[in-house]
């Protein structure tokens, strides 16, 4: 007997049909044999309507109350499911993330669980029963109800499977699996059978949607393997593992876009020791994710920072940056919201020179200015003016034979 963790996303459970469709696969999936604990997120946009509710009431918002507020969604759906399996004659019970032991810190918004306790889930699983767990939330170290940020219900399943030593974790969701491309941009995109955790997290740091970076860092670090398949069709998604690509594999795995992103730039910053970590720390204090960080050649004493963020941390990041500008000297701070991030990610990059010059020559030959540039051993992204994304991203796709090429063959682990 297997156990399964399953986790459906906003539209695999966005009304009653689509949640009695998911039963149906909680059932067939309990029938043959197997252990289920299940993670729904909130019906469709439900979270996007509390917090539109919470900002027509108040424009005074503690993240106490929006995190009550907010969490509420998920609880709607463990409820729901857990009566539509009861229609089918499967045995369920839910709980929320407090009552299966998800403890997390205290930072409301965006809380990193720090330990999955599982008790209440563990014995209702030896009675026989499909635990229903609600996605996105927990309990802090102070017992308040947290929140746990974007793909936070990624992020739960994952960190359950890996409290519960579960054998895989499928990822429900609206497209079938990780392709090489975005497919709205890419119609040439392939779906990939296989991506390492390495490659998959520099996915997810890029600006890849299909998983959380979270979640996929709590299944590297636990050895989970995720597979990510589509709640609509049920086919067989892509897995990711921590199986490495072999030596017939593609260079490149992916061309992954991201547009959540903004640049700001300090311009005129005196060039001297500590001027980065007045300006940074601040930032960090804040909860402000920083990505990339360009500093320029330092010229008659001074130099220009550029760092982007994302867009959604912009107004608690402005006055922050217009304030440290100010105590350090800086001659002033520009934003630009127009921007966009395109990256490579392929292991094989690792042992396949020229993979830049590539890129940057396909992207001169279409014309297009790169701004910014960061790398690592398996990444390459670079920060170019958002009108110029879709050509950017056709062009890189087809320059590194991703439209004909074969995805990725390794062999499916075995669904037990």
């Amino acid at each position: 007997m297997a156990l399964i963790v399953q986790k459906y996303g906003g539209t695999s459970v966005a009304d009653p049909d689509r949640m009695r469709a998911v039963a149906e696969n909680i059932a067939f999936t309990k029938r043959h044999g197997n252990d289920v604990v299940v993670v729904p997120s909130a019906m469709g946009k439900s979270t996007d309507n509390l917090i539109k509710l919470a900002n027509d009431v108040s424009k005074t918002q503690p993240g106490r109350e929006m995190d009550m507020l907010i969490t509420t969604g998920e609880r709607i759906s463990m409820a729901l499911l857990c009566m539509a399996l009861a229609d089918l004659g499967i045995e369920a019970k839910s709980f929320t993330g407090s009552q299966a032991g998800i403890v997390t810190d205290t930072a409301h918004g965006k809380a990193k669980i720090i330990e999955v306790k599982g008790d209440r889930v563990r014995e209702a699983l030896a009675d026989g029963k499909v635990c229903v767990v609600a996605g996105f939330q927990g309990i802090s170290t102070d017992k308040e109800i947290t929140s746990l940020g974007r793909g936070g219900s990624d992020t739960t399943a994952v960190a359950l499977a890996a409290a519960l030593n579960a054998d895989s974790c499928e990822i429900y969701t609206d497209v079938t699996g990780v392709f090489t491309a975005d497919p709205r941009i890419v119609p040439q995109a392939r779906k990939l059978q296989h991506v390492n955790f390495d490659e998959m997290l520099e996915m997810a740091g890029a600006g890849s949607k299909v998983l959380a970076l979270r979640s996929v860092e709590f299944a590297r670090n636990h050895h989970v393997p995720i597979h990510v398949r589509s709640a609509f069709t049920w086919e067989h998604g892509t897995w990711v593992t921590s199986q490495e690509p072999n030596m017939e594999d593609p260079i490149i795995s992916g061309v992954v876009t991201d547009t959540s992103e903004a640049k700001v730039t300090v311009v005129a910053v005196p060039d001297r020791p500590g001027i980065s970590a007045a300006l940074f720390e601040p930032l960090a204090a804040a909860n402000v994710n920083v990505d990339m960080i360009v500093q320029n050649t330092s010229h008659d004493g001074t130099t220009d920072i550029s760092f982007t963020m994302p867009k959604a941390d912009f107004a608690a990041a402005e006055s922050i940056v217009a304030q440290v500008a100010g105590e350090i000297g800086a001659a002033g701070v520009e934003h630009d919201a127009d921007i966009s991030k395109l990256s490579l990610v392929g292991a094989g990059m690792k042992t396949s020179p020229g993979i830049a010059a590539k890129m940057f020559r396909t992207l001169a030959d279409e014309g297009v200015n790169i701004q910014m540039i960061s790398t690592s051993t398996i990444r390459i992204s670079v920060v170019i003016a958002v009108a110029d994304l879709e050509r950017a991203t056709r062009s890189l796709h087809t320059a590194f034979g991703l439209d004909s090429g074969q995805a990725y063959s390794a062999p499916l682990p075995e669904r037990k």
